[in-house]
């Protein structure tokens, strides 16, 4: 299965030193890592003055993604592209897209509704999945940001396992999921 098509814009960068076409190539690859196919549209905007690492939606359809420029960038290289940090960025923003358009998503809440926990364990799936396939992303770093939002609990830690793993999962599996590490926050609390 070959992925979208990705525009980057702007085409030529001048203030870092980032590659539109790589850019697209490698959003393109981890866009088909979570459902995204040969028949989808992914533009990609990028305020490459932007050092901060804010990525936003502007719009599903068509599908454009805001992305400021330090969310691309490799932290022991300033200005420098990090190819992981791009398939990083397009997996978790592109999964919540894509599952939405699933079935079993109905009830997910809108982007902008979702909670921190509720984020961060749809960011561990997504992520569990791009590293089934070939990402190297740092997955102890991943945990350590779950257990933040989740707790420092042995269910938490379970729960991520489980999350990273898991192949095909439905809102309402991640819901529980949230619901599960929350109980486990509030017994280790009592």
């Amino acid at each position: 299965m070959s992925g979208p098509t990705v525009v980057v814009t702007p085409a030529t960068f001048t203030l870092v030193d980032y590659d539109a076409e790589r850019i697209a190539a490698l959003v393109s690859e981890a866009a088909g890592w979570v459902g995204f196919d040969e028949a989808d549209e992914i533009r990609m905007e990028i305020a490459e003055q932007m050092p901060t690492s804010q990525v936003s939606i502007v719009s599903v359809q068509p599908l454009v993604l805001a992305v400021e420029g330090g969310a691309f960038e490799d932290l022991k290289r300033p200005r420098k592209l990090s190819e992981v940090s791009v398939q990083t960025v397009a997996v978790r923003i592109l999964a919540r897209i894509g599952d939405r358009r699933r079935d079993g998503f109905g009830d997910a809440p809108a982007e902008g509704d979702l909670t921190v926990d509720q984020t961060d364990a749809w960011d561990a799936w997504a992520l569990g999945r791009a590293a089934a396939r070939g990402l190297a992303v740092a997955q102890p770093r991943w945990r350590y940001r779950f257990r933040n939002r989740h707790g420092f609990t042995d269910t938490a830690d379970r729960v991520f396992d489980r999350l990273w793993a898991a192949s095909d999962l439905t809102w309402e599996d991640l819901r529980a999921a949230c619901a599960e590490t929350a109980a486990a926050r509030l017994a280790a609390a009592s």
